[in-house]
């Protein structure tokens, strides 16, 4: 089947798909209850019903007397995202719900993607991107929170912080070790372990031929290879949306606004937070908030929001005739991401098992009983942890090396190149022999980055998306631990595991805009590295959590903006770097302790 015949079907079966999920989702459980009315003043405004923004919405409308106000920009998730199953649709441009953000071109990477850019998914609907994302369930390495502490951040150390990932999890498979309470159960979020399969099984015996443990990585971090674990209760997905907001949605102090834009925070002469002006339809509406305003927009949105409202770099702001409310020159800076190498493929004997027939029977299968394949993800999908350079510990990982059942030309180019930004040309230039033969893909990703970048305003006006500047490769030790990680992945795909067992070939063609270059040696793989790698949507840092010594410091281990009181910010920005891993779950963990923090301060507060 042709790879525009493959796309034409996908968008013209999608409405179809919608309507039969939408009936059996309102059979199920309901639609979430939204209000008919806004009251003109709330005690909380939380701006973003994503990932953590869900979060802190129903953990503080816990108090009764609390009236809370969730307002998200985009609306209710499709019912497709609901079904684990159908995780590709919550990627393709045109159809998911997303911000449509694409970075600014690349000076040192993205060599074969349009305009040197690559797109920056960020779910714009309640649950956020945990309502499209992959939906691993990755807590990152105990030493990640150990050393934000060690920066000045008291409270955040993994000891701190490991009540709140138990929490918020109910995990549902089977612990090795129950005496080791580790694992949270009962808590919102369900967390189920993944399929297994023959090309899983191989990874784990490739492993351990290369003398890797296998571990659980939720459990106490480390290297080696872990099974894999995702946000998934009884076969639907486990966002924030469904695990927070939905079970919180009927309480009367509790107001979810979507579809509804927060065009900036309004902030008195005494530089305290006072509420928001937001765009609902046509009208512009002042809301207050007598407590406090949480901003859990994201990494892109909240140095966004904060900009606008005159809380950033003081020559930025004067720059788009913004006033300054307050100058503090971190916010927008300290922008980092995952990046990882894709297009490392090994092709085994058969045929492709990508069959749109078989989606459509599991289809049917899934409406009728809720069972079948698509109750879990759709392929085999398993990470390890290992350590490739000489830096740092000797037990703390620096590439997470992700393995696909499929391959990077599983759909013969249909739609792959335009989820990540692809010249389309070029792909298919490059992975054309290989288009319908059985393949899998491995992605060596490197999870502590040096490169840094920006997010900053191209207008003062709010329905512009910002620059997003990610910086790729501008730092030359990352081009050399993926380096390192490539040759670690193809060790990997040179064990007996995969040679013989699998009879797995690496695709070893060579990249046309690297031709010049030795096969194999150094100089081509950073050549490779630089046109093929891009983001994981691991998007972190910019709102960066400091004490007051660091001069790109945004906020403090409570969370609260310098330079303006009863305004806090609460995502995956407050990140001083990035986590070891999927991001999520960490997310989820800094808006349960952050809920935690602001009920604590209140309730203390005479």
């Amino acid at each position: 089947m042709g790879e525009l015949t493959i796309g034409l079907l996908l968008y013209v079966l999608l409405p179809l798909v919608r309507s039969l999920l939408l009936t059996k989702a309102a059979r199920e459980s309901g639609a979430t209850d939204f209000p008919t009315n806004i009251f003109s003043t709330y005690d909380f405004i939380i701006v973003g019903g994503g990932s953590a923004g869900s979060v802190v919405a129903a953990r503080l409308s816990e108090v009764p007397s609390w009236r809370v106000l969730l307002v998200e920009a985009g609306g209710p998730p499709p019912p497709e995202t609901r079904v684990p199953g159908l995780l590709d649709f919550n990627f393709i441009p045109g159809i998911s719900d997303d911000w449509g953000y694409t970075s600014v071109p690349q000076k040192n990477a993205l060599g074969n993607f349009v305009n040197n850019a690559g797109r920056v998914i960020q779910g714009r609907m309640l649950g956020g991107t945990s309502s499209i994302n992959g939906m691993f369930y990755v807590r990152g390495s105990p030493r990640d929170y150990d050393e934000w502490a060690a920066l000045g951040n008291p409270g955040w150390d993994y000891a701190s912080v490991l009540p709140y990932f138990i929490k918020a999890e109910d995990f549902l498979g089977r612990h090795p070790n129950p005496r080791d309470r580790v694992r949270g159960h009962g808590g919102p979020l369900g967390v189920t372990p993944g399929p297994e399969g023959p090309l899983t099984r191989a990874f784990f015996l490739g492993g351990q031929q290369l003398a890797f443990p296998t571990v659980d990585i939720n459990a106490h971090g480390g290297i080696g290879f872990s099974h894999s674990q995702f946000t998934i209760r009884n076969g639907t997905r486990s966002s924030t949306h469904e695990a927070y907001l939905r079970p919180a949605s009927s309480r009367p102090n509790l107001h979810i606004l979507h579809s509804a834009t927060v065009l900036r925070v309004l902030i008195n002469k005494k530089k305290q937070a006072k509420g928001v002006l937001l765009k609902l339809g046509r009208k512009v509406l002042r809301v207050g908030a007598e407590r406090e305003v949480v901003v859990s927009a994201g990494a892109v949105g909240s140095p966004k929001l904060l900009m606008l409202s005159g809380i950033g770099p003081g020559h930025h702001l004067r720059h788009h005739k913004i006033k300054v409310v307050a100058d503090v020159p971190g916010v927008g800076q300290n922008f980092h991401d995952h990046i990882g190498v894709n297009g490392l493929t090994w092709t085994v004997p058969g045929t492709s098992l990508s069959s749109l027939f078989q989606m459509l029977g599991a289809l049917k299968e899934y409406l009728r009983q809720g069972s079948g394949p698509l109750t879990t993800v759709n392929a085999e999908l398993v990470n390890a942890w290992v350590k490739v350079g000489d830096e740092g510990e000797p037990d703390q990982p620096d590439i997470q090396l992700f393995l696909s059942s499929v391959a990077t030309t599983a759909d013969s180019g249909a739609l792959y190149p335009a989820v990540w930004g692809l010249d389309r040309q070029k792909f298919k230039e490059y992975f054309k022999s290989i288009y319908g033969k059985a393949a899998f893909s491995m992605r060596p990703t490197l999870v502590h980055p040096k490169s840094r970048g920006t997010v900053t305003l191209r207008s003062r006006d709010p329905r512009e998306p910002p620059n997003i500047d990610p910086n790729f490769l501008s730092h030359p030790h990352d081009v050399a631990m993926l380096v390192k990680g490539i040759n670690f992945t193809l060790a990997l795909g040179n064990t007996p595991a995969f040679t013989r067992h699998l009879r797995a070939k690496f695709y070893d063609k060579v990249l046309p805009e690297c031709r010049e270059l030795v096969y194999g040696s150094e100089s081509y793989w950073e050549c490779y590295i630089r046109h093929m790698a891009t983001t994981t949507f691991h998007l972190a840092g910019t709102c960066k959590m400091a004490p007051l010594s660091d001069p790109l410091g945004v906020v403090d281990h409570n969370l609260r903006v310098r330079g303006v009181s009863r305004l806090r910010v609460v995502d995956a920005s407050i990140m001083p770097f990035v986590t070891t891993g999927n991001t999520n779950a960490p997310t989820i963990m800094i808006a349960e302790a952050a809920a935690h923090i602001i009920n604590t301060h209140w309730t203390t507060t005479k």
